[in-house]
């Protein structure tokens, strides 16, 4: 039997930290000083963003003020060296209304979300985000 990977466990640990609306410290203790968050170009952040710490920070902030709560239901995931891939569908119960979504409607996303490791800590992270419409 394999062992888990300790990458791994980090990152559903910090998923879970996200479904519990995670903000400020209690979100940096997950990366590293150094980490940049790709986001790639989606239907909410049409020509993509790139995100250091502060930045990752500011947007949770930002986040809590339009979600009420959020869930991501892990479908896949594979580990080789420093690298956690994974496959997840996510929901968010919005605060405000969004689009053709009424505030206490549901968005949907699948995503494509790829870390990397340093010092046990996350590095680097690239989403891929494919919403339905809204």
């Amino acid at each position: 039997m394999s062992q888990p990977s300790p990458n791994l466990e980090f990152t559903r640990r910090y998923l879970q930290a996200l479904e519990a609306g995670a903000t400020g410290e209690a979100l940096a203790a997950f990366f590293h000083p150094e980490v940049r968050q790709h986001e790639y170009p989606n239907r909410l952040t049409v020509h993509g963003a790139t995100r250091d710490l502060a930045a990752l920070l500011t947007a949770a902030e930002r986040g809590q003020k339009a979600v009420a709560s959020q869930r991501y239901e892990v479908k896949s995931a594979l580990c080789e060296g420093d690298t956690v891939a994974m496959e997840a569908e996510w929901s968010a119960t919005l605060r405000v209304p969004l689009g053709n979504l009424p505030a206490g409607g549901t968005m949907r996303a699948s995503l494509g979300m790829f870390f990397t490791f340093r010092d046990g800590r996350i590095v680097s992270q690239r989403n891929y985000d494919c919403f339905q419409p809204f």
